[in-house]
């Protein structure tokens, strides 16, 4: 990808003061980019736009993903600040339970749900209304490896991120040619959000990887960035697992 492959473009990355989305929020302004990142603290957002490069190239807006003001806060001051709404990145994700699910309170997997796709949904909605239905774009939105099988400990989580890709195979369809909607789902990356899963036997959890390693943000920062690019042109209602190998292994094995 050219240096200037996003030149002129606007991006909205949710849940991005950090980790993945911060990584991905980064790759796109270094490619041409402008880009509003959303998170629930006004301070980790303040201090994500200053290493983005400060208010010229990024804007924050605090709130949480599922709150229909906040989303349409966002997507209009994106669009007063920067005037187009070009790439969207539905990053922001919770999973504030583990455990088997027949233990999972309903009100935390509606939480989950609310989070993990019914916003999702909400801010492609918003996106396309605002900007996306006249000029086109594109969508990525960052699912999981247990949206693809079961997952223990993590099964509300992982049925969410389900309901995400097939969610993004529906608006591939429903959105086409003039919007491509693509997902990425991760293994395990290494970040404060997935710490309970590696943290203290990391190396015992790589040994599952034929790469050797865990994840690290800038590993989804590239595929995500790949998949809103022109080059991804022809790319749309795709899921690209970003493991390492682990899932070739285990099918293998």
């Amino acid at each position: 990808m050219s240096a200037d492959s996003f030149d002129g473009r606007v991006a909205v990355v949710t849940g991005a003061s950090r980790g993945i989305g911060l990584a991905i929020a980064a790759r796109l302004v270094a490619a041409g980019a402008r880009v509003t990142i959303t998170g629930r603290s006004e301070d980790a957002l303040a201090a994500a736009v200053a290493e983005l490069g400060g208010s010229k190239l990024a804007l924050g807006v605090a709130g949480k993903a599922d709150d229909p003001e906040h989303a349409e806060a966002a997507v209009r001051a994106t669009l007063e600040e920067f005037g187009s709404l070009d790439l969207l990145v539905n990053n922001a994700g919770i999973n504030p339970v583990y455990g088997p699910m027949l233990e999972v309170p309903a009100a935390a997997l509606r939480k989950i749900f609310e989070v993990n796709v019914f916003a999702a949904l909400a801010w492609t909605q918003l996106a396309h209304r605002a900007w996306m239905a006249q000029h086109g774009g594109a969508v990525v939105n960052i699912s999981s490896v247990s949206g693809r099988g079961a997952a223990a400990g993590i099964g509300a989580y992982g049925v969410s991120k389900a309901a995400l890709i097939q969610l993004t195979m529906q608006l591939a369809v429903e959105l086409a040619p003039r919007v491509r909607v693509n997902a990425v789902a991760p293994a395990v990356v290494k970040t404060r959000f997935a710490e309970a899963l590696y943290e203290g036997r990391e190396e015992q959890v790589a040994a599952a990887y034929p790469m050797g390693r865990l994840g690290v943000p800038e590993d989804v920062a590239g595929a995500v960035a790949f998949l809103l690019s022109d080059e991804a042109a022809w790319i749309t209602g795709q899921t690209v697992v970003l493991d390492g190998g682990q899932t070739v292994a285990v099918l293998g094995g």
